[in-house]
């Protein structure tokens, strides 16, 4: 008995794969406890390290980071969206000239280095450091989704379009109620995934002394009352991204199913016919 892809493992095989396994799970457990040892071996865990975190002010400053954190992601992920969605119209335009503009702005955004948008807009323009790093992951994040969308509408089947237009409908109206639907449930893993880039791509904040969250962890590990609590802030601060990046990913999924359970978009069982249903006329099928 095969499968599409490979063949079923045999006993020895299924042995074989049980060793790797359990090789493997020894081989990771191991590294976790060598740096677990290393970490209490310098001292990382001692308690001087760890009062900081104790402290009201300590607290206040990193709930203030997280805040201007989540601020920016926020704004910069609307932005991006819209962004995303008008660089996709123009890309997909009959307009040619509209469309090798809005081609042009996306190759070169998605081809300039965030960080290098970002430094650009603060200090050559002399920007605030939030619309300036709003407005660099605006520019980088927007870019990419550009092309997501465009690909992700250009992905459904020709064939709805062609259908679309032989019913008459203009092409917004194809657009909206027939391409974008079906390709938003296709592009949805790759959005989110780059919505976490753009949360991630936040901490570039501290590098023009926005006070996000790493900017408020940098203020901690930096000072010499508390000597020096690098590590600790680390395991404090990662924690927190990653959870934000694995709600976002929650919040995709949770999304997807809803979609799935819509009436809108779940298939109609259509019942067979029965004698004396009308037919396309308006008359009466004749019984027997």
């Amino acid at each position: 008995m095969t499968t599409a892809l490979y063949d079923v493992p045999g006993p020895r095989t299924k042995r074989r794969h049980l060793f790797y396994g359990l090789a493997s799970t020894v081989v990771i457990l191991a590294l976790i406890g060598w740096i677990i040892y290393l970490l209490f071996d310098t001292g990382q865990f001692v308690a001087e390290k760890w009062t900081p975190f104790t402290y009201q002010g300590i607290q206040d400053l990193l709930l203030k980071g997280l805040g201007n954190t989540l601020k920016a992601f926020g704004l910069a992920a609307v932005l991006s969206l819209a962004l995303g969605a008008v660089l996709a119209a123009g890309r997909l335009s009959e307009y040619r000239v509209l469309r090798w503009v809005c081609t042009l702005l996306v190759e070169f955004f998605r081809a300039m280095p965030v960080l290098v948008m970002i430094f650009f807009i603060y200090v050559a323009l002399k920007v605030e450091p939030l619309p300036a790093l709003v407005a660099g992951l605006t520019l980088y994040n927007g870019s990419v989704l550009a092309e997501v969308f465009r690909t992700g509408v250009n992905s459904v089947d020709r064939g709805q379009r062609e259908a679309s237009y032989a019913l008459g409908m203009r092409k917004t109206q194809v657009m909206t109620h027939v391409l974008v639907p079906q390709a938003v449930r296709a592009m949805l893993p790759t959005i989110i995934s780059q919505l976490v880039v753009a949360l991630k791509d936040t901490s570039l904040g501290f590098l023009i002394t926005y006070e996000e969250f790493l900017h408020a962890g940098k203020l901690i590990a930096s000072n010499l009352d508390y000597d020096l609590p690098f590590i600790p802030v680390v395991m404090v601060i990662s924690p927190i991204y990653i959870g934000m990046c694995m709600l976002l990913s929650w919040l995709a999924n949770w999304v997807s199913r809803r979609q799935k359970r819509n009436p809108k978009v779940e298939a109609t069982d259509v019942g067979a016919p029965e004698p004396g249903s009308l037919l396309p006329g308006g008359h009466k099928r004749p019984a027997g």
